[in-house]
Protein backbone atom coordinates (compact mmCIF):
# COMPACT_ATOMS: atom_id res chain seq x y z
CA UNK A 1 0.00 0.00 0.00
CA UNK A 2 0.88 3.82 -0.66
CA UNK A 3 1.26 6.15 2.22
CA UNK A 4 1.49 9.60 2.11
CA UNK A 5 2.95 12.37 4.48
CA UNK A 6 0.99 15.58 4.32
CA UNK A 7 2.68 18.91 5.92
CA UNK A 8 2.37 22.69 4.67
CA UNK A 9 5.70 24.30 4.30
CA UNK A 10 4.84 27.69 5.92
CA UNK A 11 8.15 29.37 5.11
CA UNK A 12 7.22 28.70 1.65
CA UNK A 13 2.93 29.41 1.89
CA UNK A 14 2.12 33.09 1.23
CA UNK A 15 4.29 33.84 -2.15
CA UNK A 16 5.33 32.46 -5.24
CA UNK A 17 2.70 29.98 -7.04
CA UNK A 18 1.04 29.74 -3.02
CA UNK A 19 0.83 33.56 -2.42
CA UNK A 20 -2.71 33.38 -2.13
CA UNK A 21 -2.92 30.18 -0.17
CA UNK A 22 -0.83 27.09 1.33
CA UNK A 23 2.41 25.34 0.07
CA UNK A 24 1.72 22.00 0.91
CA UNK A 25 4.50 19.59 0.42
CA UNK A 26 3.40 15.60 0.10
CA UNK A 27 6.20 12.18 0.16
CA UNK A 28 5.09 8.82 -1.29
CA UNK A 29 6.37 6.58 0.96
CA UNK A 30 6.30 2.61 -0.08
CA UNK A 31 5.58 1.41 3.37
CA UNK A 32 4.07 2.52 6.59
CA UNK A 33 7.18 2.23 8.61
CA UNK A 34 8.77 4.26 6.27
CA UNK A 35 5.85 7.34 6.09
CA UNK A 36 5.88 7.31 9.91
CA UNK A 37 9.61 7.52 10.12
CA UNK A 38 9.81 11.08 7.83
CA UNK A 39 6.44 12.02 9.66
CA UNK A 40 8.97 11.91 12.72
CA UNK A 41 11.67 14.16 11.03
CA UNK A 42 8.84 16.38 9.07
CA UNK A 43 8.12 17.12 12.70
CA UNK A 44 11.49 17.81 13.69
CA UNK A 45 11.52 20.85 10.98
CA UNK A 46 10.28 24.20 12.55
CA UNK A 47 9.05 25.61 9.22
CA UNK A 48 6.72 21.80 8.45
CA UNK A 49 3.13 22.25 10.34
CA UNK A 50 0.32 19.61 10.09
CA UNK A 51 2.36 16.87 9.53
CA UNK A 52 0.12 13.63 9.01
CA UNK A 53 0.33 10.35 7.15
CA UNK A 54 -2.49 9.40 5.41
CA UNK A 55 -3.56 6.86 2.42
CA UNK A 56 -3.80 10.21 0.00
CA UNK A 57 -2.10 13.46 -0.42
CA UNK A 58 -3.66 16.00 0.99
CA UNK A 59 -6.55 17.91 -1.00
CA UNK A 60 -6.03 21.38 -2.06
CA UNK A 61 -7.69 24.64 -1.83
CA UNK A 62 -8.20 27.71 -4.25
CA UNK A 63 -4.72 29.05 -4.11
CA UNK A 64 -2.63 26.19 -2.51
CA UNK A 65 0.52 24.66 -4.29
CA UNK A 66 1.28 21.27 -4.03
CA UNK A 67 4.08 19.32 -4.16
CA UNK A 68 4.28 15.28 -4.39
CA UNK A 69 7.64 13.32 -4.40
CA UNK A 70 8.35 10.10 -3.97
CA UNK A 71 11.10 9.00 -0.77
CA UNK A 72 13.23 7.14 -3.16
CA UNK A 73 13.70 11.15 -4.63
CA UNK A 74 14.79 12.44 -1.39
CA UNK A 75 17.90 12.67 0.65
CA UNK A 76 19.15 11.99 4.05
CA UNK A 77 17.70 14.47 5.88
CA UNK A 78 14.43 13.20 5.47
CA UNK A 79 14.82 9.74 4.92
CA UNK A 80 17.97 8.64 7.63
Amino acid sequence: MTWFVNMQDTFLSGWGEARNGRALYCIKCSSYTQALNIAARARARPEMKHVAVSSRPRKMRPGDQRTIRDASELGEVWTG
